[in-house]
């Protein structure tokens, strides 16, 4: 299992904001929250592969924008927001290696935070940063279902929505516009999209907070490990959007 990391750049606390407002952030303590989310990856078994840096994007930290991965095949993104679409030449230059390379064309938008994958299917969130075009170009390059889910609450459809192994969606409903596109839906008690598949019986709530949803998972007889993300959460960031996982 190998999943792509990207080391946040020195101008983090610029990354763009659309649902928030803007906070200080603490550079040196993202540094050492970045080594700690790579580090519980890598204490699950996954091979990290580091994407070149990318100091003069100050959002490329979240690589899972840049880079959708299905069976073999790497969808080259093309990002919602100008400022972010050079932060996908690094991604592409690391999965060229693992796997055959395909790409998004223009002028459809597709950030990888709005893909979420539950079994065979892919729900992506539209109305943000991606389009409904970019739905049909991805369902078209992988041969896959793709359900277009609103978004409009949050930046990407997996800051509100991550997904159970078992396939149940799980979010926060005033966070969701439309839960009923899921086939199972598990409202949680508190917002944060902080799931995230580490193999197939394994969740991890990377986020020291709240109680109650780490509670929750365990009582489904999840594994669930923290680590505190609190710096990128401020740039409207989530555990999903600091790597991608390759399998």
């Amino acid at each position: 299992m190998r999943a792509l990391v990207r080391e946040p750049s020195p101008r983090l606390a610029e990354g763009l904001l659309t649902h928030i407002d803007r906070q200080p952030v603490d550079f040196d303590l993202a540094r050492r929250q970045w080594d700690g989310y790579v580090g519980a990856l890598q204490g699950f078994g996954w091979e990290t592969v580091e994407v070149a840096p990318a100091p003069e994007h100050p959002d490329a930290v979240f690589v899972e924008d840049a880079v959708v991965w299905w069976r073999g095949r790497a969808v080259i993104t093309r990002p919602g927001a100008d400022e972010r679409r050079g932060e996908t030449a690094g991604a592409e230059a690391a999965v060229r290696e693992l796997g055959e390379v395909l790409r998004i064309e223009a002028p459809d938008t597709l950030d990888g935070g709005d893909v979420l994958k539950i079994g065979e299917r892919f729900y992506v969130g539209v109305g943000g940063r991606t389009t409904h075009g970019a739905c049909k170009q991805l369902a078209a390059l992988l041969d896959v279902e793709v359900v277009p889910v609103p978004v409009t609450k949050v930046l990407h459809l997996k800051s509100a929505v991550t997904a159970l192994p078992d396939g149940t969606a799980v979010g926060y409903l005033p966070l969701v516009d439309d839960p009923g596109v899921f086939d199972s839906f598990l409202a949680v008690p508190e917002p944060g999209a902080e799931v995230v598949v580490l193999d197939d019986a394994d969740r991890c709530s990377w986020r020291p907070r709240p109680r109650a949803r780490r509670e929750l998972f365990e009582q489904r007889g999840l594994r669930v490990v923290a680590v505190d993300i609190s710096e990128f959460e401020k740039l409207e960031g989530c555990v999903t959007c600091l790597s991608v996982r390759l399998r």
